[in-house]
């Protein structure tokens, strides 16, 4: 016959509740230390009585194996972490792999390819979506359009000030050379009325002055 295992449940009596963990307590500091020694293993033990007693022990510092602990935990949850974000990065590149697939089906759905398969109401999607674009292309074309025309519109008016200013300067020369040339026809014909020696002479410079000399 197999006896069953006595269920362990927390005893009610508070006098006995005491002497239980009196014995318990110290049979667990003794194996803490026993195997500390048997085994050469790091141990440190905690314990906490009902009343908040503090009862330890620890083969070397408590403080350091602690710390050791809390190390050891931590490079563990690291570790974790990074199997969770390379498992939550595969999930996402799978995703991303299939939205693409999607989106390159859909293109080629709107270049007109692949439509085989397509139902009347995928072609009408299709058909109504390129409508859409359409209007779309249009009415930016028209945009640019109007753009370009204000465009060459300012670059005409400015053009026609510039025009404008190089023919005032080009009236303001054509009146400064007309009065200089003015000026010199007024030089020519007062030179014209003055008694000039206009006669020709042959003959060496001494016959020349003795006929300037001789009187008419």
């Amino acid at each position: 016959m197999v006896r069953g295992k006595t269920q362990m449940r927390r005893i009610e009596n508070a006098t006995s509740r005491q002497v239980t963990f009196s014995k318990r307590r110290n049979g667990l500091l003794k194996k803490a230390f026993e195997l500390s020694v048997l085994c050469d293993a790091e141990v440190a033990l905690i314990i906490f009585s009902p009343r908040g007693k503090l009862y330890e022990f620890a083969n070397s510092s408590m403080q350091e194996t602690i710390e050791r602990y809390r190390s050891h935990v931590k490079d563990i949850q690291t570790d974790t972490s990074s199997v969770e974000d390379v498992q939550n990065l595969k999930h996402e590149t799978a995703a991303m792999a299939k939205k693409v697939e999607a989106l390159e089906v859909a293109k080629r759905k709107l270049l007109g390819e692949g439509l085989g398969t397509s139902t009347i109401d995928e072609l009408v999607q299709i058909e109504q979506q390129l409508e859409r674009s359409v209007r779309i292309i249009r009415a930016r074309k028209m945009k640019v359009y109007n753009e370009q025309i204000e465009q060459l519109h300012a670059k005409e008016k400015m053009l026609a000030a510039e025009n404008a200013i190089l023919t005032e300067k080009c009236i303001i020369q054509t009146d400064k050379a007309t009065e200089e040339m003015g000026v010199d026809l007024n030089v020519l014909e007062s030179g014209e009325n003055s008694d000039v020696e206009t006669e020709l002479f042959i003959g060496p410079p001494e016959t020349r002055m003795k006929q300037l000399s001789w009187p008419k």
